[in-house]
């Protein structure tokens, strides 16, 4: 007899809470292997394809393309094990179904099915776990139907979710995500720890929503909607209450009654809201806990880096692979921070501890049509110039494939940006949190410059040393610099430290 088994979106590692659905890789009645790739997600790391842990029949996906799901969020259903071709649908099966989850599945110790292994992080596939039934809410609508006698979708009929000005409730949607009549019972059916803590940041109570992802489980959009709700009834609220007797309107009631998070949420005519979300949202999380926790100092010097040029191009004269010039840079990082290990370092704020490291995990900018990454090429300081351009072009190919993995976007303990491919000169970088400080290279450009005692044309690049000042001071920040600028001017000064 055929099992279905329910496969949930697994733990993707990196403290990752939530996924984007891009593309589904499999359709309601197709045949899947063990292992099989099944979808295709999004996360603030990467693009990841899914495997899934079963083999069988899909009866049932959830969740549209485009769609978030939080980590645990079921993703689709297998009928597994003899009889499972009966499982197939019979008429449209383009369509996700959800008749399947209706039926019941034998306890852990029932059950025995072949996995694979380790396929993802926490996910573990020896054994098909027990599926776990979310207690449905009480009191919760079945559907978005007029004749909802707990949660109305906006109809006269709607006892406690009122459809005009003067409704005690808030509207419903068409979709039924509507708004619980009073506090449920039991548990609350919230995954990401996201929704939770946008919820208890503009105090609302989780158990007076109804959400509208499967099972009753409340998603972000369910947590939005009502704060953009509870805005719009507080405004009106406030206009209700007319004018102060000095004649001026109540502008102050109006903005109390409006929860954090939702201010200004008309959009004009003709301007776009776009979401914070996937790679954007990651890098704007980032770049804002940078400039709130890490107090950052910038300094820059010019560097003739005519005699540079000349090297990489007789290198590359020679027999052998070509060598990059973010290659040559990045080995001139690494030796600078051998000299300058304050450096290459992050600060424990918990413990009050700087730690330093021994190694140099070393960041680079890359920029994709996802959006601004860090791969991080993994103990760059052992790396010779050519394994270096080997691997800076591998995590380049795979960043702007969207196929690095959270491994090569994380553990990052200094960074190098070569802003100069956007024919920019200088720039201030903000610092990668939380490493303790980034290097910034500018275009290399012919300029006036004086060699020898005499003017000439020299290609001129402009170094910037954005750094954290609690690990070091200026003093240090300017040596490391310095040697930077030096080993540009001079590449022969590396011979020192070879």
């Amino acid at each position: 007899m055929a099992q279905v088994l329910e496969f949930k979106l697994p733990d993707l590692g990196e403290g990752l809470t939530e996924a984007e659905i891009v593309r589904w890789l499999v359709q309601v009645g197709d045949v899947v292997a063990v292992d099989q790739p099944v979808v295709e997600v999004e996360t603030a790391k990467a693009m990841v394809e899914v495997p899934c842990p079963y083999g069988g029949v899909v009866t049932a996906r959830f969740g549209e393309e485009g769609a978030e799901l939080p980590v645990g969020a079921p993703l689709l259903t297998v009928a597994v094990g003899e009889g499972a071709e009966g499982h197939r649908p019979a008429a449209d099966p383009g369509t996700d179904g959800g008749a399947a989850r209706a039926g019941e599945q034998p306890g852990a110790g029932e059950r025995r099915s072949e996995g694979s292994g380790n396929v993802l992080v926490g996910y573990g596939t020896s054994e098909a776990p027990a599926r776990r039934r979310r207690v449905r809410p009480q009191g919760r609508a079945s559907g978005a139907t007029a004749g909802s006698g707990t949660a109305g979708a906006g109809t006269a009929g709607s006892g406690t979710a009122g459809a005009g000005p003067s409704g005690a409730g808030v509207p419903g949607r068409a979709n039924g995500r509507v708004r619980a009549a009073e506090p449920v019972d039991g548990p609350v059916p919230v995954i990401s720890p996201l929704v939770r803590r946008l919820a208890r940041e503009n105090d609302l109570d989780l158990r007076e929503l109804t959400g509208s992802g499967p099972d009753g489980l409340i998603l972000r959009a369910d947590v939005e909607y009502a704060l953009r709700a509870a805005a719009a009834q507080g405004g009106r609220a406030a206009r209700e209450a007319g004018p102060h007797p000095d004649g001026t309107v109540r502008e102050q009631a109006l903005a109390a009654t409006e929860p954090a998070g939702v201010a200004g949420s008309a959009v004009p005519p003709g301007d776009v809201r776009i979401p914070l979300k996937g790679v954007r949202g990651a890098v704007a999380d980032k770049l804002a806990r940078s400039r709130r926790e890490i107090p950052d100092a910038t300094c820059w010097v010019d560097a003739d880096a005519t005699e540079l040029m000349r090297a990489r191009a007789a290198m590359n004269a020679a027999s052998g692979p070509k060598i990059s010039l973010v290659a040559l840079l990045a080995r001139i990082c690494t030796a600078a921070l051998a000299r300058f290990p304050e450096l290459n370092s992050t600060v424990d704020t918990q413990a009050r501890e700087i730690v330093r490291f021994d190694h140099v995990h070393l960041g680079f900018a890359a920029q994709t049509d996802r959006g601004l990454v860090v791969p991080v090429v993994r103990d760059a300081h052992a790396r010779d110039a050519e394994a270096l351009t080997s691997e800076f072009a591998r995590l380049t190919e795979a960043a702007r494939a969207g196929r690095l993995t959270p491994g090569e976007l994380t553990g990052g303990t200094f960074t190098l940006n070569n802003y100069g491919v956007f024919g920019v000169d200088g720039s201030t970088p903000i610092v990668n949190h939380p490493e303790a400080a980034m290097l910034g290279v500018g275009r290399i450009v012919p300029k006036p410059w004086v060699h020898e005692g005499e003017l000439a044309v020299r290609q001129v690049v402009q170094l910037s040393l954005t750094f954290d000042h609690r690990v070091c001071d200026g003093g240090t920040a300017g040596g490391f610099l310095r040697y930077v600028a030096d080993c540009v001017e001079q590449p022969a000064v590396l011979l020192r430290t070879l």
